[in-house]
């Protein structure tokens, strides 16, 4: 027994022993470098060590001093990349060519002289001085608000794919970008998955006016959850900043007045819009839970009536119909007594606080409207003295839960944002209806073609 428990002590000091008899000559001192050389260079010179760092250093200087001379026998084309003559005087047949001082402006505000003066190569911004061009998907963006804002995103230099489902979208709104090669057009409906890469995503998609949201309500609030879910999916996904365009509806028959973004609404869930109302206020819902939860980077936008060249001629929202009736010399239809009031932005402005919202530090949400206040009657009469001045009012009984009143507060938006509108309604007006009128005249032709 003594024995035994001896029999480990000799053998653990056996182990401890570098130098044991019974074990072979090998020694751990025998594997350090001789004292003679510094380590470092003993291990460079060690196995051709050398070698492949002098054979690595000359592959990367021939690299070097060859590539600057390739990129001097490349071809250089004076003007931008991605901008033909051809497809700049495509882009600028697609706008009204009359000389007037708001087409002036308006040409100004969506950016076309400052695309002119990049197609023609003056003013050309060197590479690595201009800001990072982003790819961006606009869902909706063949409709009416979202055409607008695909112009300013091309203008300024982006990569831009539209995703259109052309309910209430038209191609003509986009047609004159068909050539751009800096422009991609998707027909998909939103409700359903896709996959893309791309930096920023501006959700539209929606029909927006009453007209078209009650055809298929069903379809309204589909698309308001179904489509609002895939799109922040995919901004998950991809790493993508997400903006939702939601509506001033969210606050339904407001009882505070003016709106602001802290007022919780007034809605009714059972009503007949309430596909489009409660449709918007689940997707802010879903939007601001994928911020918290997935850190999804996201922005809202509260949008306010809108107004402008585009629009669809009979889809139901009051300055469309006014003006579609005038120009026709039918009577203008108003609901109820008249008295209930509206606030009407241009769609240029819209356009610029989306932008600015898109590329701003802050969620949101946002009111993005004008806050100058008409009642109906008093829309009536300004389109009377814009296109006939014998136009007639006809009154009809009102709709279910129409809005009394509605009027932005844009304190926040002008505070954090520093946007406000900038073109009044007897500025903006005209536009609008010079581009009806040409619509409808053509509409009027083509029927008598027929």
């Amino acid at each position: 027994m003594k024995q035994l428990h001896k029999q480990p002590t000799s053998s653990r000091k056996d182990e401890e022993s570098p130098f044991s008899h019974t074990s072979s000559t090998y020694s751990p001192k025998s594997l350090k470098p001789s004292r003679s050389l510094p380590r470092s260079l003993n291990y460079i010179l060690k196995e051709q060590r050398l070698l492949f760092i002098l054979v690595g250093i000359l592959i990367g200087s021939t690299f070097f001093i060859i590539q600057p001379s390739l990129s001097i026998l490349s071809p250089t084309d004076p003007r931008p990349p991605h901008i033909s003559a051809a497809n700049h005087h495509q882009s600028l047949d697609t706008f009204p060519h009359h000389t007037s001082p708001d087409t002036h402006n308006f040409h100004n505000h969506f950016g076309i002289n400052n695309y002119n003066r990049y197609a023609s190569g003056v003013g050309r911004v060197p590479v690595g001085i201009g800001s990072k061009r982003k790819r961006i998907v606009v869902t909706g963006g063949a409709g009416f608000v979202g055409s607008h804002l695909v112009d300013k995103l091309i203008a300024r230099g982006d990569d831009v794919i539209v995703i259109d489902n052309f309910f209430t979208g038209r191609k003509e709104n986009v047609m004159h970008l068909f050539g751009n090669s800096r422009f991609e057009l998707i027909r998909h409906d939103v409700v359903e998955p896709i996959l893309l890469e791309v930096d920023q995503i501006y959700h539209l998609a929606c029909p927006a006016s009453p007209v078209h949201y009650k055809y298929n309500p069903v379809k309204t609030i589909k698309t308001n959850v179904m489509g609002t879910l895939n799109m922040l999916g995919l901004a998950k996904r991809i790493g993508a900043r997400f903006l939702l365009t939601s509506t001033s509806e969210v606050y339904g028959d407001p009882l505070e007045h003016p709106q602001k973004e802290t007022y919780w609404g007034h809605v009714n869930p059972i009503g007949v819009r309430s596909c489009y109302d409660e449709g918007k206020r689940t997707a802010e819902t879903l939007t601001m839970d994928y911020h918290r939860g997935a850190g999804v980077e996201v922005r809202i936008a509260r949008i306010f009536n809108t107004y402008g060249p585009r629009m669809c001629l009979d889809d139901g929202r009051v300055v469309s119909n006014f003006v579609s009736q005038a120009i026709r010399k039918q009577p203008m239809t108003v609901y109820g007594d008249g008295k209930q009031t509206r606030s009407f932005q241009y769609v240029s402005d819209l356009v610029d606080g989306l932008v600015a919202l898109m590329e701003g530090e802050h969620v949101g949400p946002f009111n993005l409207g004008n806050p100058g206040e008409f009642s109906m009657i008093e829309l009536a009469e300004v389109v009377k003295e814009t296109i006939d001045p014998s136009a007639t009012i006809e009154f009809r009984p009102n709709t279910a839960d129409d809005p009394h009143k509605r009027k932005p507060d844009i304190s926040k938006a002008k505070e954090l944002l520093n946007w406000e509108p900038k073109i009044s309604l007897r500025e903006g007006l005209p536009l609008m209806v010079n581009d009806f009128r040409n619509r409808i005249l053509n509409e009027d032709e083509g029927k008598e073609d027929k």
